[in-house]
């Protein structure tokens, strides 16, 4: 059984470029404040709706994690490639 094959959900890419004032608005602590924070707007909309019920919002917070996921492969993948440079050198 061979392992790495990871599909994308759709919507569950991390982004750059996001609202910074609708982050500030809805009071997202800075440690909070990562290319998936555009999805924990809506995780926690639904979470504060739900009444953090911890079996609602599984989709929002599923779509969350996988986010979170996705940057750390995008992390690990520059670093491989910051090494494969810095061993050229």
């Amino acid at each position: 059984m061979g392992g790495g094959h990871h599909h994308v959900t759709p919507g569950s890419e991390p982004k750059k470029d996001q609202d910074i004032q609708a982050i500030k608005d809805a009071r997202i602590p800075m440690a909070w404040r990562d290319t998936c924070s555009h999805l924990l707007l809506d995780l926690n909309k639904c979470r504060r709706g739900t009444f953090f019920s911890p079996n609602k919002c599984g989709h929002e917070r599923h779509i969350y994690e996988e986010c979170q996921y996705n940057a750390y492969l995008q992390r690990i993948e520059a670093k491989v490639q910051l090494d494969k440079i810095q061993t050229q050198e």
